[in-house]
């Protein structure tokens, strides 16, 4: 083996992988703008075909899969937002760039794998609630404190990653839609230190009862950190078991499915610690 390449195992052998995706099931919590979710339907069965005289022992099985982008663990595109008509980099919303058959500008095709730093923000663990009260607004000088328990500094480039302590209750839609999330103030703390990309336990990152003063929206950070700053959003995340061995900065892995023209993929992230 080549050094190089033995030195790049050496990199990842005998770490430990955290899958942070949630399990998919009809009866995940779903936003209520991305009903119906998700449903899968086994379509062709095994006993279907089965002909061992015919066609010897061997069978086979497949589904369909019916989801909306934005359930489950996913990654929002840049295509998925936009201010005033414009998404980010100033491209305008016109007939030629939002198709029927979907964006031929900033689809989720378009986005690089993530490889990245990862450092999590431990709000709940910092705080000593477990998870946070609900529809509570985090704050910058929250993320600042998570940051010195975690012995942590975020830098540009990093996928920064905030837990509420949410994700255990996945199993609970109507307590999981009030989740904490991050407040205006702590979403501009963000993308001031150049982030790759951000994700969090929670449905929407934002608070979502949180209206901005300014323009009287909601969801401020998927209008400034996307639209804005071209920084994604990676939603319900299960950061449990990082937060239980205390890992707080690792490598983190997130690869968008290539679906041309989508606003958002289902994404299976992993963080090598």
């Amino acid at each position: 083996m080549p050094e190089a390449t033995s030195d790049l195992f050496r990199t990842v052998i005998g770490k430990r992988v955290y899958d942070l995706e949630q399990p998919r099931t009809a009866g995940m919590p779903v936003h209520p703008n991305h009903r119906p979710g998700y449903a899968y339907f086994l379509y062709r069965r095994h006993r279907d075909a089965y002909a061992p005289k015919q066609r010897g022992p061997r069978t086979s099985a497949s589904g369909t899969v019916v989801m909306m982008e934005h359930t489950g663990t996913h990654i929002d595109a840049l295509s998925h937002q936009a201010a005033d008509l414009r998404l980010y980099g100033g491209v305008e919303v016109t007939p030629q760039v939002e198709t029927a058959q979907g964006f031929t500008a900033h689809g989720i095709e378009t986005m690089a794998p993530i490889v990245a730093r990862g450092v999590l923000l431990d709000v709940a663990a910092a705080k000593g609630q477990d998870p946070l009260p609900e529809h509570y607004r985090i704050t910058p000088s929250d993320l600042e404190a998570a940051a010195r328990a975690g012995g942590v500094t975020v830098q540009p480039g990093d996928a920064l990653l905030v837990r509420t302590g949410y994700a255990r209750l996945w199993g609970d839609e109507g307590r999981y839609l009030a989740a904490a999330g991050v407040g205006r103030a702590a979403s501009e703390w963000v993308a001031a230190r150049k982030v790759r990309c951000v994700g969090c336990d929670n449905m929407t990152w934002d608070e979502t009862e949180e209206r901005d003063p300014e323009t009287g929206g909601m969801l401020f950070a998927h209008l400034h950190l996307i639209a804005r700053c071209g920084i994604p959003i990676i939603e319900n995340l299960d950061l449990e078991a990082l937060s239980r061995d205390r890992c707080r900065e690792f490598l983190f892995i997130c690869t968008p499915l290539k679906l041309v023209g989508a606003t958002g993929s289902p994404v299976r992230p992993i963080a090598l610690a």
